[in-house]
């Protein structure tokens, strides 16, 4: 296949649904491999049919991100049927959104394990083969919560602490040529984002006007803008920037 990762593995993981397979779609259309795992075995299955019926070599396994022993041996599976692991891109997530009197030691721990530790184990495991390849891409998927955001008080410590781990991680690697970015989403129609309606206890299409109200560009975000944006930090040619995270969101996020 021809395209701009032809020749390259790409591993996402949560790449079943929203955000994780707009990012496997594309990495898939510009001529990579693809590998994903999911928790959902249903849309892990229906994900990967559509894709190998376009002719993709695929790799897709039912694992859990919290698990080091799942996470090494997919590492390994992916590179030694694939060929190599040439990008990761951290995207499993969940949300677990309550006031903080009402947010349980639960709802902190699994956001926090699923975030922090799930990418922290996937690029530890990852790394040992770009390292190995000197290249490598990690793109970890924080948010716009990173800022604050009022009922995320577990979601918004985990995806800034994810932008500290992609600046640690664009530190110790880079003499291995390999880079790690961060991608901020702001407002994007997702399953996770029609949950945040469910919780609230409003129409999901009332939940996206109230968003667009605030975005300068008058539209709300898709899958495909973040993997837009992560296909730029994946890019061979995108070498020279290592440690940065860019907010996709319509507007200026300071």
């Amino acid at each position: 296949m021809t395209g701009r990762f032809a020749g390259k593995v790409a591993f996402v993981t949560g790449g079943s649904r929203g955000i994780g397979k707009g990012i496997v779609e594309l990495f898939a259309r510009e001529g990579a491999k693809v590998a994903f795992i999911d928790l959902d075995a249903q849309a892990l299955e229906q994900t990967t049919a559509e894709l190998k019926e376009k002719g993709v070599e695929v790799y897709s396994k039912v694992a859990s991100v919290t698990d080091a022993e799942q996470i090494d041996q997919v590492a390994k599976e992916i590179n030694d049927t694939l060929g190599s692991l040439d990008i990761l891109v951290n995207n499993a997530g969940v949300i677990r959104d309550n006031l903080l009197f009402k947010m349980t030691d639960q709802d902190w721990d699994t956001v926090m394990d699923v975030h922090l530790k799930g990418s922290f184990l996937a690029a530890r495991a990852a790394q040992k083969y770009m390292v190995e390849n000197k290249y490598g891409r990690i793109i970890n998927i924080s948010s716009t919560s990173a800022l604050g955001n009022r009922g995320q008080a577990n979601y918004a410590t985990a995806k800034a602490g994810l932008q500290g781990f992609t600046k640690t991680l664009a530190i110790e690697l880079g003499r291995y040529g390999i880079t790690a970015n961060s991608v901020a989403p702001g407002f994007i129609e997702t399953d996770m984002t029609k949950e945040t309606a469910r919780r609230i206890g409003i129409p999901f299409e009332e939940l996206i006007k109230a968003s667009v109200s605030q975005i300068p560009v008058g539209r709300s975000g898709k899958p495909e803008d973040i993997a837009n944006a992560v296909a730029f930090f994946a890019d061979e040619k995108s070498s020279f920037v290592n440690g940065q995270v860019i907010y996709v969101a319509g507007g200026p996020k300071t």
